[in-house]
């Protein structure tokens, strides 16, 4: 089956630097579609943490009915929460987060949000997976949110602030990632809550950045230490996501007893492989399983302030599924 993958759209946003806002972001999505016999959305579609669910939601419907129009009564869609948008299930996990397998069907119905997306993606079929979903024979998709929990110490976005390598002998199954721990909610809780010019200061000196043009920037001071910054930000979080995070998601796979050749993730908004990567690096242990990632669809002026495309981490990222090896593909390139 023809399979597009795409994550990280992180739809309504507070920073409002989500790109599908932009019709020319979405018509590019759209366009893509043609020739696709399913789309997976594999996390963070909705932005949920920061605490404007009612905001997030108005924003991400136009752009959901647009992709369930597009895609019409005889394709699919599925949806795989990420840990920005696990609102959607949340209620639901904690009744039976002891029963997940890595391709567990939720019903759609799991919350009032969960619904109303099912709804706008209609006249699509849509079906919701977590935490994961096979996307075809031996290869697996799943957000990466997981892969956190292998960072010492434990990081929203992929960037390990200490050793990695100890590995955590308590995770043996989905439900054990579920327990214990995390940033994100912290970091979303201050983003969504501190005013607006720290709240943007904070997004980007984070490192885990998601979205908005340096043009923009409500602050100079914080311009220009964007600009300087990105292109010192953008080549450690290549070499982060090459030493941390790609192998903490091999051991995710490893422990959860995911039996595929190639996984495809995104949650660490950098896509990948590229032409110009080193194809040994995306992969784990032995040159197994080999690694894609999806990229995501907003603009970090952290790691993009004067960049052009080609570029990892310029939005419109995608990786296609088609019986063959799976491909990233960069579909706003043109959108310079």
């Amino acid at each position: 089956m023809r399979t597009l993958v795409v994550s990280d759209l992180h739809l309504g946003a507070r920073l409002g630097r989500d790109v599908l806002r932009e019709r020319s972001a979405l018509a590019a999505l759209l366009d893509a579609l043609d020739g696709v016999e399913r789309l997976v959305l594999l996390g963070d579609t909705v932005e949920l943490l920061e605490g404007r669910p009612r905001s997030a939601m108005a924003v991400a419907e136009p752009v959901l009915r647009a992709l369930g129009g597009a895609l019409g009564p005889d394709r699919e869609v599925v949806v795989v929460p990420g840990n920005h948008d696990r609102e959607l299930i949340h209620r639901w996990l904690d009744a039976h987060a002891g029963a997940l397998g890595v391709d567990t069907v939720v019903p759609p119905g799991a919350s009032r949000e969960l619904a109303a997306v099912v709804d706008w993606l209609a006249p699509a079929r849509v079906t919701v997976r977590y935490p994961g979903v096979w996307l075809a024979d031996g290869v697996w998709g799943t957000h990466g949110h997981y892969l956190d929990r292998h960072l010492l110490p434990e990081s929203a976005f992929g960037i390990a602030r200490g050793l990695l390598g100890r590995r955590p002998r308590d995770l043996l199954s989905a439900a054990d990632y579920e327990k214990g721990p995390h940033l994100t909610g912290l970091e979303a809780f201050l983003t969504g809550h501190l005013p607006r010019v720290l709240s943007a200061l904070l997004d980007d000196l984070a490192g885990g950045l998601r979205a908005g043009a340096m043009t923009r920037s409500p602050a100079v001071v914080h311009g220009r230490l964007v600009r300087g910054l990105a292109p010192v930000a953008a080549h450690a979080l290549g070499i982060q996501m090459r030493r941390a995070a790609i192998p903490a998601l091999a051991q995710v796979v490893a422990h959860l007893n995911a039996d595929a050749d190639a996984v495809v993730f995104g949650h660490v908004h950098r896509l990948g492989p590229r032409a110009a990567d080193d194809p040994a690096e995306w992969a784990g242990l032995e040159g197994a399983p080999r690694i894609y990632n999806t990229g995501c669809w907003v603009h970090e002026p952290l790691l993009l302030a004067r960049a052009r495309p080609p570029h990892p981490y310029w939005p419109g990222g995608a990786v296609l599924v088609d019986g063959g090896e799976p491909r990233a593909l960069s579909l706003l390139e043109d959108q310079a």
